[in-house]
This record gives structure tokens, sequence and C-alpha cells, in this order.
């Protein structure tokens, strides 16, 4: 039996995950911590909130205290942490709330994992998820990100995720903590949170809102559908190599521009509108302070040493994303209007 801690688990690839682990693997203790900040939503998991091998625990991972008494009364040896401030726009106004949860949250999780278990790291793991944009932007001297791929992160957001991953090795070579890193491309499913570029378009066109786009929409994206991913990092969980890094993406890259043009198809079709006639919403307006131009995983690793390998082509994952998010349209309103902080706010006033 696994008493397995994930980070973040209320949050949009956490929820994926948790419900991947609880589901698979019944004879695993499943913990999920999350501080329910604006991007958790335990609504995510209503389907397995009952589970008898399923608890969910609020609560922030830069509370140290809390962190250490979790790893001591739940037995816990393995943790899957995501709990991070995640969006780029939002670091740019706020570099500190990143630094804190993101560098200082990380570090907490570390040091009660290396106090909990150093006396013996025999299966024992903690397995740190992180990001492609720790690598900065990638020119034409570089086709893809390797794992060995040097470090140039250009947003407060991608610099608090290098960071934390510099203390996650640092743990591995100083302690001998087994760790293990992937660095995944940009996500893309039901349950996110609807500031994304993907489920905010689809949301905007419902709506007949802008559509915007920043710059002349070049940026250029590598999307990995958010099921593959998470079953990518159940297999790494238990089939990597401990000190390893594995670099998880879709191979497959689009500009902004076009994807928001098949999302307008897509989302247009759904709605039995004319084909494209939401194109007309698109806006472009200024571009992001600092915005990479390119991002692309080389996922070969992964492939040959564990045999993984993305499972939906990109099309029918966005049509499979578009029609969740058409037929949760209670679900979308509740987030955009903020009615499900309310919700949890108020159920945990009252406990």
């Amino acid at each position: 039996m696994r008493h397995i801690l994930i980070t973040g688990g209320a949050g949009f690839i956490g929820s994926h995950l948790i419900r991947l682990m609880v589901n698979k693997y019944p004879e695993y203790s499943i913990v999920n911590l999350d501080k329910l900040t604006y991007a958790g939503n335990l609504s995510n998991l209503k389907d397995i909130e009952n589970k008898k091998n399923y608890t969910f625990i609020k609560g922030d991972i830069c509370d140290f205290e809390l962190v250490r008494s979790i790893f001591s009364e739940m037995n816990i040896d393995g943790v899957m942490h995501l709990a991070a401030e995640s969006h780029v726009d939002r670091s740019i106004k706020d570099p500190f709330s990143f630094a804190q949860t993101n560098v200082m949250g990380t570090l907490s999780l570390l040091q009660a994992a290396k106090l909990a278990w150093e006396n013996n790291f025999e299966n024992k793991l903690f397995y740190h998820v992180s990001t492609d944009e720790v690598y900065g932007s990638l020119n034409d001297s570089i086709s893809l990100f390797k794992e060995t791929s040097r470090y140039e992160p250009h947003s407060p957001y991608s610099a608090s995720k290098a960071a934390s991953d510099h203390f996650v090795r640092a743990y591995h070579d100083t302690y001998g903590l087994p760790i293990i890193i992937s660095n995944c491309s940009n996500n893309y499913g039901s349950y996110q949170f609807p500031e994304k570029l993907i489920p905010l378009l689809i949301n905007n066109i419902r709506h007949n809102q802008p559509l915007p786009v920043y710059g002349k929409g070049e940026n250029i994206r590598d999307w990995l559908y958010v099921e593959d991913h998470a079953a990518a990092i159940d297999l790494i969980f238990h089939k990597g190599k401990v000190g390893e890094t594995y670099n998880i993406g879709g191979f497959n890259e689009w500009r902004n521009i076009d994807l928001v043009k098949l999302i307008v198809k897509i989302v247009d079709r759904e709605l039995g509108r004319e084909d494209g006639s939401s194109e007309k919403l698109i806006t472009y307006v200024t571009d992001r302070a600092g915005h990479d131009l390119r991002y692309a995983i080389d996922s070969t690793k992964l492939q040959t040493e564990l045999g993984w390998s993305p499972s939906v082509q990109f099309e029918d994952g966005l049509t499979k994303t578009v029609r969740w998010y058409l037929s949760n349209q209670e679900w979308l309103d509740s987030v955009t209007s903020g009615d499900y902080r309310r919700y949890y706010d108020e159920m945990y006033r009252q406990s």
C-alpha cells in the first residue's frame, strides 16, 4: 500500500491526476492537499470525493508544521507536487506570491520529506511537476527543449519554477532525497480555469465577446492533452529513474492565431453557427512583457525509456474539450462568476 500526497489536487492538472490515481489504485491512500486559491475547485472532484482511498486536506504548502504533520500522521511515502501559482500574467503583476508559493512552498515540502524519510529513503519518492517555461524561448539553433537544455526563465512565473526545480535537485544532491522532475508543455482539457487561453476563448465565443490575441498571434506553443499528461505522471512515478528529469510534450506545435481560428471553427460548429463567423471577435492586444516566442518539448527520452506517447490527436482532443465546456456551462458560469469560491468559503467557515 502506498500513501501518496498530491499537492494542488483541486486544480486543473491536479484534479485529473487525483481522479486517475484514486480510480486506478484503490489499494493506495491518496491525500489531496490544496489551499483552494482561486484556481482550486473541489467541484472538479465531485465524482471521487467519497472514495474510501481519498482524503482532502485544505491547507497551504507553505505551512511547514501542517505539512510535517501530514507526513507523520498520514504515513506519506510518496509526493506528487503540483501545487503552484501558474498564470504568467498574474506573476507579472504579483511576483511575490509566486516566489512564496512556488519556491518557499516547494522548500517546505522538501524539508518535510527529508525529515520524515531521512532514516530510510527506500521506496520513497518526491516527484516535482514543472514546466517547459523554465527553458526560456527556443531559437533557430535549438529545435526542441531537451532535459539537458539550459535554464533561461524570462517571467516571474518561470523564474519561480526554475528556482523550485533547482531546490528539488539540491535536496537530491545534498541529502540524497529520492526525487524525479518532469517538465511539461501547455496542457488543455476539461476543468481548466477560464483565464487560460483555450477555455477563455471557448467562453468568449459562446458569449460573443472579444477574443484577445497577444501581439500578432505568432507565438508558438506545444499542446498536451491533460489526460495524457496525468498518464505520463503516473508512469514516471512508478517506473522513472530516481534523480532523473523527464520532458512531457505533445509534439504538437501551433501558432496562437492558428489555434484561435481552429477553436472558432469548432465552437461555431458545435453551436450551430456559420463556420468561422466568430473570427470577427478576434482582437489583437499589446503583447505580454517578456513573452517567449516558442516552446516545444522533446519527449524522446520518456518515449524510449518508459514507452509513453500521447494518445489523443490534437483536433480530437480539442473537440472533446470544446464539447465538455459547452456541456458544463453551469461549472463554467460558476467559475467565471466566482460563485464556486463563495460556496467553499462558506462551507469551511461553518466547519
